[in-house]
């Protein structure tokens, strides 16, 4: 199914390339765009210029850059994370299919662009690039073979003037620490938890390897110093995973570590306490189960529930997702022996649900595809975890290019990847696949 899935989302590449939506240096197509407030469902950044507008409910748009202003060769954007340096300084980390970009959200939230970390030398560009912050470190990984895990130091970032313009890292001599112990170099995905100075590679390829693609470990004690003391490969290929030490009501596994896995079919839970005996707590499955893409704890610090997103059903039309709405299914993982889903909140518009994060306990922050950001007010689950009482507070669309389908959008692989809303500022950086990078910040306190 991966690989099916990795196929489609080519060939949506190619459409875009025919449809000329994807940036590129040729360019570059989409213009800096300024602030520009949501009003009445629209945001236009050139005042009395409608033919650039963008859906919105309580949300503005403080600032756009594309990925070729970001420094990229190829204008194709994917994942995405931030950092906030000790002097409280904000950046984004924007992933690209040539690397990844650096810049600063200032305080009235511009992108100050700083510079970029290429890709692997010798590694070509890839559009599955995933980026997640260690302390003050990144962590990247790529799908591309090769690639391996590069471990950069954000504190390089720190003295840069970016009036002198960007500066470009050395993939071979500014990095921390390279690790490359896979048997293809290639990655899904990349995980932290700073508590435990742990990174986790999931999705490493083949599949038929010793790992089988399931959780890998990465001690980061020394990031000069990567050491794998093993893995997790039980229950085959891991997609996505949230590792955390447990704090929740199952007292059996209070202070262990514990990794919620979204394997395809099924949530997976595992204690991963002892490294080199990781155990698999449970699986479930679920109605509608196409392509268990990505969840999130609500609150870390009572692991009594999760939200968690299905990549494939809407396109196949399995489960809830039959009608093409996204569909955050809920879970109750109070016994993680036995969670249970107990529910679902299905978005207003049709689109395929991809990356959501949880920075409160209180709002969920999605990335849905050609929909854009959507913010769900959550706070409702543990008193009613049918879902019911969930419901959009914010919404950005980053893709107009779906605006006149009748259903309010598309099922496709196209629009935003990502987005990061855990800067103390508000401000919300969202990446996205054909554009680049955007920043936006809600309106009107959320409730």
């Amino acid at each position: 199914m991966h690989e099916r899935m990795m196929a489609a989302k080519e060939e949506q590449r190619a459409l875009d390339e025919q449809m000329g939506v994807l940036n590129s240096l040729a360019g570059p197509l989409y213009p800096e765009l300024p602030f520009a407030q949501c009003k009445n469902g629209t945001a236009v950044p050139f005042r009395g210029d409608t033919s650039i507008s963008f859906r919105c409910n309580n949300v503005n748009l403080h600032h756009f850059l594309s990925h070729t202003d970001l420094g990229s060769a190829t204008g194709r954007g994917s994942s995405s994370w931030g950092w906030v340096s000790e002097d409280g300084r904000e950046f984004a980390i924007i992933a690209q299919a040539d690397g990844a970009a650096f810049a600063q959200i200032t305080t009235a939230g511009q992108l100050r662009y700083l510079g970029r970390l290429p890709q692997t030398t010798g590694v070509a560009p890839s559009q599955w690039r995933e980026i997640r912050t260690f302390k003050n470190y990144i962590v990247v990984g790529s799908e591309e073979p090769g690639h391996g895990i590069q471990i950069f130091d954000l504190k390089k970032l720190l003295d840069i003037d970016y009036k002198k313009g960007p500066v470009i890292f050395n993939p071979d001599k500014d990095l921390t620490s390279f690790w490359n112990g896979l048997p293809l170099g290639r990655v899904h995905n990349v995980m932290t938890n700073p508590e435990s100075n742990f990174a986790y590679v999931v999705g490493a390829q083949p599949r038929n390897s010793t790992c089988r693609a399931g959780l890998v470990f990465l001690d980061l004690t020394d990031p000069a110093n990567v050491k794998n003391p093993g893995c997790a490969h039980q229950e085959g290929y891991v997609h996505d995973a949230q590792c955390l030490i447990y704090r929740g009501p199952h007292t059996k596994y209070l202070g262990r570590e514990i990794c919620y896995g979204y394997n395809e079919d099924s949530l997976t839970i595992y204690d991963v306490a002892d490294k080199k005996f990781p155990e698999v707590i449970s699986i479930t499955s679920y109605e509608g189960a196409t392509y268990t893409h990505q969840g999130w704890v609500l609150d870390p610090n009572n692991q009594e529930w999760l939200i968690m997103d299905d990549e494939l059903d809407e396109r196949e039309g399995r489960g809830p997702s039959a009608n093409g709405r996204p569909t955050t299914f809920i879970w109750d993982i109070r016994n993680l022996e036995k969670p249970k889903q107990t529910g679902y909140y299905q978005g207003p518009r049709t689109t395929i649900d991809h990356n959501q994060y949880i920075f409160d306990g209180k709002y969920a922050y999605q990335s849905n595809y050609g929909d854009g950001l959507s913010i769900l007010d959550i706070s409702s689950i543990p008193s009613d975890p049918t879902g019911r009482g969930v419901r959009e507070v914010g919404h950005f669309d980053v893709y107009p290019e779906n605006d006149g389908d009748a259903t309010g959008g598309s099922i496709a692989f196209v629009g935003t990847w990502s987005s990061y809303a855990g800067f103390p500022s508000g401000f919300i950086l969202i990446n996205t696949i054909e554009r680049g990078a955007w920043v936006v910040k809600v309106q009107n306190p959320l409730p």
